[in-house]
């Protein structure tokens, strides 16, 4: 028997951002491992004229929740959405969604915004403001047994070892609230780097004040913060490789195969801190059984400081930077996009000069010269505005590939072993039984199918184009080597005509004569 979804029999469970990545995998996990929980609530706002339950309508119909579809679909009807929205006083939320709440006992906070470009106001409206009125909220659920936080392990970026501990922040969270609130935002705009201090980007740094919040609500509730690393398409469950967002790895693997990212940022020696999207939800899901449950590791009310478990691999399966590059160049060769611009066949350099003249010659002159043939044939230019925007996203993504940390995670390890040999298969947090090779072709084809949309059986005819590119790829760097070889042959003609027209000239002065 499974002792963690015999913790969840009858329970209600509240998740917020359950429309995101983690948060779409979190429930379909849920429903099917753990059939007997009473309801799961989650917070949505209407968007785009559509209602909350038209929402919810659509979401159901991906292909993530497809197995429970067919094998039980009453268990959808579990869901219940309701109207709220984070960033507004009290979650907008409604009496009777109130007294729908009063049964929850136990909430993961998922919701944030992952923009890693976005403003600090916005930011700190969402990941502060929002996380703030869901903990008021929390102090009367009577019910109340676990708030799990999903943090991130770059929350303190500037620590190369992270261990599985809350880190005071240098500020008040409420005080940075009040400044965004009452600030104009030309004057905040002038003082955010110096509040971002170490940290690359508005992201890291709220998720960072957000953890001193909760961690100050401790032990009036029971907090618990988990912090995943860099979250990346399914490795099992529900299906190999879904994904639904470019963000992190999966916009490089697309960039790169589409032959548009030819070069990047990185030291390839660097570890990359990746963790598939089901294996954290497993980590997620069974926290608060180890914490709660019949067999916890000890009553909830003698911790004297708030549980923290970083949901990383770190030490477990290492793989470097480098390795990920030719892993992914291979799958991308053998499973190709079905629209390449260009031979897939960029590189990582470690060189910031390098890098940039590579970006000149590779990203922003093509770009250049594709508008320029799209404006000639009458075309609207486009190449120019996709390089602005992969440079803004790569500008952000190599903080973390450039760096290397150390993520602690005796808590999730001992987390692993202390379950039971079913829970362990159906909850699993083997990281060494990932295959590299494998994962990494299914995030390819996951990205292709899921994100792309493009039919499996044009593989054949994509590998067909592949290999054109390829030559022409090998026909174009053979020109440019012969161009270079000319200019060179050239420039020492050149230079070797003004040295001997120099050594005349100098010949002919008196003093010189005069030694010959």
């Amino acid at each position: 028997m499974s002792e963690v979804a015999q913790f969840y029999v009858g329970r209600s469970i509240l998740v917020t951002g359950a429309y995101g990545f983690m948060g779409k995998v979190l429930l379909e996990k849920l429903l099917y491992a753990c059939p007997d929980i009473k309801n799961i609530y989650i917070m949505v706002r209407p968007k785009r004229g559509k209602s909350i339950e038209l929402r919810l309508e659509e979401m159901l119909k991906i292909p993530l929740f497809e197995r429970l579809r067919k094998e039980n679909p009453t268990a959808l009807k579990k869901i219940i959405p309701l109207q709220a929205d984070l960033s507004l006083e009290d979650l907008g939320l409604s009496e009777q969604s109130l007294k729908q709440l009063s049964d929850v006992s136990i909430i993961y906070h998922v919701a944030a915004s992952l923009r890693l470009d976005a403003k600090l106001k916005d930011s700190v409206k969402m990941n502060l403001e929002g996380t703030y009125w869901l903990l008021e909220l929390c102090k009367g659920l009577k019910k109340l047994e676990a708030f799990v936080y999903v943090s991130t392990a770059f929350c303190h970026c500037e620590l190369e070892v992270m261990e599985e501990r809350i880190y005071k922040p240098n500020v008040l969270p409420a005080d940075v609230i009040r400044l965004c609130q009452w600030i104009d935002d030309e004057s905040l705009h002038s003082i955010t780097q110096n509040l971002l201090g170490v940290h690359p980007n508005a992201y890291t740094y709220t998720k960072r004040l957000a953890e001193g919040l909760v961690d100050s609500y401790f032990p009036e509730l029971p907090i618990i913060v988990a912090r995943p690393s860099i979250v990346t398409p399914a490795w099992k469950e529900p299906m190999c490789g879904w994904v639904d967002n470019l963000n992190g790895p999966v916009g490089l693997i697309v960039g790169g195969g589409k032959g548009v990212i030819r070069t990047m940022l990185c030291n390839a020696d660097y570890h990359a801190e990746v963790i598939p999207v089901d294996v954290a939800i497993n980590g997620l899901i069974t926290i608060p059984w180890k914490l709660r449950g019949k067999n916890s590791i000890k009553p909830f009310t003698k911790f004297t400081e708030t549980p923290v478990f970083n949901l990383t691999q770190s030490g477990t399966q290492p793989i470097t930077w480098g390795e990920v590059l030719e892993i992914g160049k291979k799958a991308t060769y053998e499973n190709p996009f079905q629209v390449m611009l260009w031979y897939p066949n960029g590189s990582i350099r470690s060189n910031r000069m390098i890098h940039n003249l590579c970006v000149i010659f590779y990203h922003w002159l093509p770009a250049y010269i594709i508008d320029f043939l799209f404006v000639i044939f009458g075309k609207k230019p486009f190449m120019i505005n996709v390089q602005r925007r992969i440079t803004d996203g790569l500008e952000v993504l190599q903080y973390f590939t450039t760096r290397e940390w150390i993520f602690k995670n005796d808590n999730l390890i001992e987390l692993r072993e202390s379950m039971n040999r079913t829970d362990k298969k159906l909850f699993t947090l083997d990281f060494e039984k990932i295959d590299a090779v494998e994962y990494v072709a299914s995030c390819v084809l996951g990205a292709r199918h899921y994100l792309l949309k493009e039919d499996p059986e044009t593989l054949p005819r994509s590998r067909r184009i592949v290999k054109v590119l390829y030559m022409l790829d090998c026909a174009a760097s053979g020109l440019f080597y012969m161009l270079l070889a000319w200019l060179l042959v050239s420039c020492s003609d050149t230079a070797r005509y003004l040295l001997d027209s120099a050594t005349d000239g100098l010949l002919t002065l008196p003093i010189l004569r005069s030694l010959k």
